[in-house]
C-alpha cells in the first residue's frame, strides 16, 4: 500500500515541536483499539509511543480496513496532523496524530509476548523481543544516559580514556572467578578489571579511566550478579583514600542527578519513586568497617529484621566480608549512599595499601547504595612501595614473574595513587528501581543464561 505523501518524517519524541503540522511517523504497532468509525493505533518508533487516530471520514476506506487487520508489532508508516491533547496516551504523551494515510510495511506474525503475565524464563528466552516492551525500552534509555553522564563527568574533569586489554595473562581480583581461554597454547583470561593497566597509564597521563566489559565466573545466582558486566575504572595519581571518596561522591551524584533530569519520561514508565534519588548529593556519610560490624552485631543481638528480607540481621565476625543482608542493613541507616572504609586486609585484593600502624586493615572503601541495592563502587588507595607490593604478591601465592611489569611501576617514580570501579548495571538497577540486575543490560549473561 503506497502513498505519495511528502510530509517530513519526525521522531515521536519531537512531536511537540510540530503541533498542527503535517508529518510522518514510522515504527511498529504497540497496541490497538477500535470502535465504529475510529481506530486507535499506538505506534512506537524507539524514541517514544504515540497514538495515531484513524477516523473513517479522514482516511480512505482502504486504509481504515487495513488498520483493522494490523497485528501487534506490525511495521507501518502513518501520515497525519499533530494535535495537542493532554489526555492522549503515549510516551511522553500529550500529543497524538490525526491520521490521514497509512502505509503498511509488514503484517507481523502472532507475537509471542502478550499483555498477560509471562514467566522470567520465557522472557529471558525471548529477550530479543522482550526489549520492545515499554519497561525495557525505558531501562535501556536510562542506561544510555548514565553512560553518557559517566563519560561527560570524567572527560570534563581531566580524565583521559585509555583502553585496557580484554585478554590478560593474570588475575587482578582473584583466581577463582576467571574465564580461562587458550591463547595460542598459553593460558589467558578474560579481564576481571583493567585496573592494573590503568595504574601504568596514570604515570603517563595523571588521571585516566577505562570503560568496557569485564568478566567474573562467579557461581552466583543472586539478583545483583552477572557473568559479564560493564565497569568504568578511574585511576588517579597523587590521590589518597580520603581524596578518592570525595571524587566518588561527586561522580555518583552527577550520574544520578543527570538521570533524574534527562530521563523523566523513562522513570515515569518505571514508576520509580524519585524522592530517595533526589537526595543523592555530596557529601555522603562515611563509617569505618569496625563501626559497621558493631552496628550489625548490635542489630543481630536485638533480632532486628533486614529491610526487604524475611530474616533478622545475621551476626558477623570481625574480618569477614559483608553479605547482601549486611550491606542492606548498613545502607538502610542512612538517607544517602554510604561509604564503608578500611576493610580487613584479608578480604581485599593484594594491591591495597595497609593502614599505617594497623596492617590488618587496608585503605579500601566500598560505596553502598540505599534501598537494598548494595555495593555500586569498590575502590582503594594502592600500594606504592615496591618491596611491600612484592611481599603481598608472595603472601597471596601469585606468580611474581607475571607481575614484574606491575612492580616496575613502583620502581620508577612511584607516588600515592588510588582508583575505583563502578558497575554500570548495578547503578542502572538502583536508579531504575529494578528487582534484578538482568534487566539492566540488553542481553544479560547470567549463570544460567547465555542465549540469545
Amino acid at each position: 500500500m503506497g502513498s505519495e505523501s511528502v510530509n517530513p518524517t519526525v521522531a515521536i519524541a519531537d512531536l511537540h515541536r510540530h503541533v498542527d503540522a503535517d508529518v510522518t511517523i514510522q515504527g511498529w504497532l504497540y497496541r490497538k483499539t477500535g470502535k465504529g468509525k475510529l481506530q486507535f493505533l499506538q505506534v512506537r518508533d524507539g524514541s517514544g509511543i504515540c497514538q495515531a487516530v484513524l477516523f473513517r471520514g479522514n482516511v480512505s476506506d482502504e486504509h481504515f480496513e487495513a488498520a483493522k487487520a494490523l497485528t501487534q508489532e506490525s511495521s507501518l508508516v502513518v501520515h497525519g496532523v499533530v494535535k495537542a491533547n493532554e489526555r492522549a496516551p503515549g510516551i511522553p504523551g500529550g500529543y497524538e496524530l490525526d491520521a490521514r494515510e497509512l502505509d503498511i510495511v509488514q503484517i507481523a506474525d502472532p507475537y509471542p509476548i502478550t499483555p498477560k503475565e509471562h514467566g522470567v524464563e520465557f522472557l529471558m528466552q525471548n529477550r530479543h523481543l522482550w526489549l520492545r516492551s515499554s519497561r525495557q525500552w525505558a531501562i535501556q534509555r536510562v542506561r544510555a544516559v548514565a553512560i553518557r553522564a559517566i563519560r561527560d563527568w570524567l572527560d570534563d574533569h581531566g580524565y583521559l580514556n585509555v583502553d585496557t586489554p580484554i585478554l590478560t595473562p593474570a588475575a587482578a581480583e582473584g583466581t577463582t572467578t576467571l574465564f580461562e581461554i587458550d591463547y595460542h597454547g598459553e593460558p589467558a583470561y578474560l579481564a576481571q578489571t583493567g585496573q592494573l593497566y590503568n595504574e601504568a597509564n596514570i604515570f603517563a597521563f595523571g588521571k585516566v579511566y577505562c570503560f568496557g566489559p569485564t568478566f567474573r565466573a562467579e557461581k552466583s545466582k543472586t539478583r545483583r550478579h552477572l557473568q559479564e558486566f560493564w565497569m568504568v575504572e578511574p585511576e588517579i595519581a597523587f590521590c589518597n583514600l580520603e581524596q578518592l571518596m570525595e571524587i566518588e561522591e561527586q561522580f555518583v551524584s552527577y550520574i544520578v542527578q543527570r538521570c533524574l533530569h534527562d530521563c523523566q519520561a523513562e522513570l515515569a514508565v518505571l514508576e520509580r519513586d524519585l524522592t530517595r534519588l533526589a537526595q543523592v548529593t555530596p557529601p555522603f556519610p562515611r563509617i569505618h568497617y569496625d563501626e559497621a560490624v558493631r552496628l550489625i552485631n548490635e542489630a543481630a543481638a536485638r533480632g532486628e529484621l533486614v529491610p526487604g528480607y524475611p530474616d533478622p540481621v545475621p551476626a558477623i565476625e570481625w574480618g569477614d566480608d559483608f553479605g547482601s543482608p549486611h550491606e542492606t542493613y548498613i545502607a538502610a541507616q542512612f538517607e544517602k549512599p554510604v561509604f564503608v572504609h578500611h576493610y580487613p586486609t584479608q578480604v581485599k585484593a593484594f594491591y591495597m595499601e595497609p593502614e599505617a600502624g594497623r596492617p590488618e586493615v587496608c585503605r579500601s572503601v566500598d560505596l553502598l547504595a540505599p534501598e537494598g541495592y548494595g555495593e555500586i563502587i569498590g575502590g582503594s588507595e594502592r600500594m606504592s612501595d615496591p618491596e611491600k607490593l612484592a611481599a603481598a604478591i608472595r603472601h597471596h601465592g601469585l606468580p611474581q614473574e607475571v607481575y614484574d611489569w606491575y612492580l616496575d611501576l613502583r620502581r620508577y617514580g612511584s607516588v600515592v595513587h588510588s582508583g575505583f570501579g563502578l558497575g554500570v548495571e548495578r547503578v542502572v538497577m538502583w536508579v531504575c528501581g529494578l528487582d534484578h540486575v538482568r534487566e539492566s543490560i540488553a542481553f544479560p549473561r547470567t549463570l544460567t543464561n547465555m542465549r540469545p
